[in-house]
């Protein structure tokens, strides 16, 4: 969460680096609403909090958009899952909404559908039709294995693992698939954000509802793992297994100290005094402000954590806390104590290709209403770099060209923009702003937030006319900043000397690197 200014020059202006502002606590665990300004500066907080007075549904295809236009049709249209729309009431009998303009809002919550005779009957016949590598015996149990980083983006079948999307649409397909009777999930260390967790999990709790077993495998084990694999009905590792439940934690480096043995002085400006990109370089010790920021998100998460494992355990909040501060985490005692379900090899489960498995096969894909789910991961620049892979961060010129795209297109009716950024260039943020905004006035557009939709993430948000974050998305905006190097006295260490010839009173403003503002 410390911030870090990636610069190899001596001038750096990146204006919205990976900053965050504390919206995370919610009194349920259903998603979170923010409804939107009408400029991209204020927010107000709108979570549903009891049950609704009606529901209505209606079936729309998804279509996802990872890639520039011309790549993107050969997408295969998928389905939304069966959710049901509810109002909240305001205590009074009547609904509230946090929608700018009035309306309402889902809530957000999966209900299980059982399917009709009619439906189970096309179900069976298209998989009768199925392509062979998307057809499954009937009672396999699913395997799927989470670890390391989870991308927001989707991944070819060529790539190694699943991402987030892929994940989410497994556990779907896997409640209604009658051919599924669980799933098997293998937990190894996760290198994610707890956006994406809160996410996953979400979707565990969702699949239980189906009625079908879902047993999680965990052989090392942090609290991210955990938080998982005790969503489960069952959870087990093997007798060698490393648990380090041992609470969490959040640094701050700082190389002003650094820099300053070698003459180099960062000058940093900012507006907004929780702005902490650049303390790492200007400071050698946190400020007051980060420290406070960084707490509150740290109590957030780690409540949060004790909140949910104490439900799923039945145990006591005060029991989970003297656990974690016990730091004695013998596998023997957890099994004993109730912390996992027993002590077992992972050996026992037939693997799938799961993902190659339709929704169309299963019944879950909608009609000829799509739809379009434009995914925004990674730093924001305005346009891609000569030495940048084509994965790597939001690329405001051909993610404006996908807005364009849908926008001209009637057979979309509305778009989900998926943000998972802590943002970047700030023109790029406004010019990308200002075309989802275009695309509001002609279409619904709904915001999602996975780990971090922060600064020129958030901003982008803020064109929507709804919001939807986790629990745990870090989001907000509190401020900008800009700065570079100075290094003069680095200069007269080594004995280089640089002379400038300008013309215009502030030409020489980033160009004299020896000299500060």
């Amino acid at each position: 969460m410390a911030e870090l200014l990636h610069s190899t020059t001596s001038h750096f202006t990146s204006i919205n680096l990976r900053t965050v502002s504390v919206i995370l606590s919610t009194p349920t665990t259903l998603p979170t609403y923010l409804s939107p300004p009408s400029s991209p500066r204020r927010f107000s907080l709108y979570t549903p909090l009891s049950k609704p007075s009606f529901h209505r549904r209606r079936n729309l295809s998804i279509r996802a958009f990872d890639s520039p236009p011309e790549e993107a049709q050969s997408d295969v249209a998928a389905s939304a899952p069966p959710v049901k729309a509810e109002t909240e009431s305001n205590g009074n009998g009547s609904a509230s909404s946090g929608k700018r303009g009035g309306g309402d809002y889902p809530s957000g919550e999966f209900e299980f559908e059982p399917p009709g005779a009619w439906r189970s009957f096309v179900v069976k016949l298209r998989m009768l039709v199925a392509l062979p590598w998307q057809r499954v015996r009937k009672g396999s149990v699913l395997n799927m294995k989470l670890r390391g980083q989870i991308s927001d983006q989707l991944k070819s079948r060529f790539s190694s693992g699943l991402s987030l999307p892929q994940l989410c649409e497994n556990f779907i397909k896997a409640a209604y698939d009658p051919r599924i009777s669980g799933i098997y999930l293998h937990i190894e260390p996760l290198n994610c954000g707890w956006g994406k967790v809160e996410e996953i999990r979400r979707h565990i709790l969702d699949f239980k509802k189906s009625g079908k077993f879902i047993v999680g495998y965990a052989p090392a084990c942090g609290e991210k793992e955990y938080y998982l694999g005790c969503a489960c009905e069952e959870l087990y590792a093997p007798p060698s297994a490393y648990f380090a439940l041992y609470g969490l934690n959040v640094q701050a480096s700082f190389l002003g100290g650094v820099l300053e043995k070698v003459g180099i002085e960062p000058q940093v400006e900012r507006i907004g005094k929780y702005k902490s990109a650049g303390d790492q370089l200007a400071r050698k010790n946190i400020s007051e402000e980060n420290r406070e920021m960084l707490t509150a998100l740290l109590d957030n998460i780690y409540g949060n954590w004790l909140d949910k494992v104490s439900s799923a355990k039945g145990k006591k909040r005060e029991d989970v806390e003297s656990f974690i501060n016990e730091g004695i985490y013998e596998i023997e005692r957890l099994k004993e104590d109730g912390w996992i379900t027993d002590i077992k090899y992972d050996d026992e489960v037939k693997k799938q290709k799961y993902s190659r498995v339709r929704k169309w096969t299963l019944g879950l894909s909608g009609g000829k209403d799509q739809i379009a789910v434009i995914r925004a991961s990674g730093s924001i620049s305005r346009v891609r770099s000569p030495l940048s892979s084509p994965s790597s961060g939001i690329v405001a010129e051909q993610f404006i060209e996908k807005i364009q795209s849908v926008r001209d297109l009637k057979r979309y009716k509305a778009v989900i923009i998926r943000i998972d950024s802590p943002g970047g260039d700030a023109l790029a943020s406004d010019l990308m702003w200002r075309e989802i905004r275009l695309l509001a006035a002609s279409k619904p557009v709904i915001a999602s937030m996975g780990d971090v939709a922060a600064s020129g993430g958030y901003y982008m948000a803020m064109a929507a006319g709804a919001i939807v974050s986790e629990n745990l998305t870090l989001t907000g905006s509190i401020g900008v900043v800009t700065g570079k190097f100075n290094l003069g006295k680095l200069y007269e260490r080594i004995g280089f000397n640089k002379d400038i010839i300008s013309r215009g009173k502030y030409s020489e403003l980033t160009a004299a690197d020896q000299r500060p503002f």
